[in-house]
């Protein structure tokens, strides 16, 4: 069987790894990949975003099954585009991504269907959002551009000079292009955040292992909003209890939603949430795999991925019994010196054979490598590497992490040096 993976992050070398150990043994594609993906799979060198040169290659090598990973080939129709090929794909149709290509969508719809989030207003108006803000009496306010932005199109705002500000910057400066020409102003919400993702198939829903990230660039949650930092996974704030109501009222509801409105949704749906005192409420949807949750997550997942991805196709979710480890992961993000803002690439790296630790104990997940005319390893992006590992609880997790961090090196190498130390709280100070 013939699978290609799109996409070139860690992310994709996440799944890639897991489908690597289904029993049925596919032969794995990537495109683009990276340089530590091409240990893994067959690269090729398509953007991810080419919508017609990946059906063409895929219709043309007798691809068996695609995975889209990232978010802007599912919203641009990437699954669509390959279906009317008879090419299955894992991934949502492009109606249904439009519950993360659209937050102005998103929000309407759980404002519809009684969904739980904060209180919102969206504008299509620079001069509406900020005579909206100039009415606001609490403080912090989130302006969030409506389209997608790399993840870095929301934007917390301390007072009305910051949020006129960021309205401005989204609006009338262009900074997001043409996902700003609409902006959602919302209430800041507080609490604990849990990211949860979700296989379904439209009908079933099966939950993963719930995970805690960490944005921020630097130790103690300060710095600038980065695309990931670490993860730890389960998320001790996430209980059975907590988990119920979240399947009650957020999970079913979204998916039933999305099937009232003509969207019904397959593939992964992510949850962003905030545990509030009032209760969960979501934070975002995403329509895929988040990125570097993924890394912990999949370790966990005991059951064959590429059945599990085929049976969201297929609509057969509810015949499989999808099982996930109890014990816990942990992943430490490895960056490039000045990520997110101006970093240099081409850094060698050391430590890695054939891409991975030859010492074993952990598992390193290839964000931003590339290979040189020579074959070395060398850096290419902000987010290098993942170092991910499993252990029974998750002070051990962290600790075989770290210790697996601390054998690779290249020049600049940034890492925070406090992952999952809230989520140990949690687990001390319940």
């Amino acid at each position: 069987m013939k699978v290609l993976v799109v996409g070139g992050g860690g992310r994709e070398h996440a799944i890639l790894r897991k489908l690597k150990e289904s029993p049925q043994r596919p032969a794995l594609y990537a495109a683009p990949g990276n340089g530590g993906i091409s240990y893994d799979a067959v690269c090729v060198p398509i953007a991810a975003t080419d919508v017609a040169a990946i059906v063409d290659f895929a219709a043309r090598e007798g691809m068996d099954y695609v995975v889209v990973a990232p978010d802007d080939p599912l919203v641009l129709g990437m699954v669509d585009a390959l279906a009317e090929k008879g090419i299955p794909a894992f991934g949502p149709s492009r109606a249904a991504a439009v519950i993360e290509g659209s937050k102005v969508f998103s929000k309407n719809l759980m404002k519809k269907y009684g969904i739980p989030t904060a209180r919102y207003e969206t504008f299509d108006s620079a001069d509406a959002a900020e005579r909206y803000v100039r009415q606001n009496t609490a403080w912090p306010l989130v302006v969030k551009a409506d389209g997608l932005a790399l993840g870095k199109g929301v934007l917390i705002c301390e007072d009305e000079a910051a949020a006129l500000a960021a309205v401005d910057e989204i609006m009338r400066c262009g900074k997001f292009g043409a996902s700003g020409s609409r902006v959602v102003i919302e209430e800041f919400l507080t609490g604990p955040e849990v990211s949860v993702l979700c296989f379904t198939d439209g009908k079933t829903i099966v939950p993963m292992a719930s995970s805690m990230d960490h944005k921020r660039a630097l130790d103690g949650d300060r710095g600038l909003n980065t695309g990931g930092m670490g993860t730890v996974a389960p998320n001790p704030y996430y209980t059975g209890e907590i988990a119920a109501v979240c399947m009650e009222t957020i999970f079913r509801p979204t998916v039933d939603a999305m099937n009232a409105e003509g969207r019904t949704f397959k593939g992964c749906l992510y949850f962003g949430l905030m545990l509030t005192p009032g209760g969960p409420k979501v934070i975002e949807y995403n329509c895929r795999f988040g990125d570097p949750e993924t890394q912990v997550v999949l370790p966990l997942l005991e059951s064959d991925l590429l059945a599990v991805m085929r049976a969201t196709t297929d609509g057969t979710l509810a015949e499989l019994d999808v099982k996930f480890s109890e014990k816990c992961a942990a992943c430490v993000i490895l960056a490039s010196g000045g990520y997110p803002q101006q970093y240099e690439k081409g850094k060698a790296i050391a430590g890695l054979a054939d891409g991975q630790l030859p010492e074993g104990g952990a598992t390193v997940y290839h964000a931003g490598t590339a290979r040189s005319a020579d074959g070395a390893l060398v850096t290419s992006g902000g987010r290098v590497l993942g170092v991910t590992a499993v252990a029974d609880d998750l002070p051990g997790a962290l600790a075989a992490a770290y210790k697996a961090a601390d054998r690779i090196a290249f020049d600049g190498l940034y890492r925070r040096s406090d992952i999952g130390q809230r989520a140990l709280l949690a687990i001390q100070n319940p």
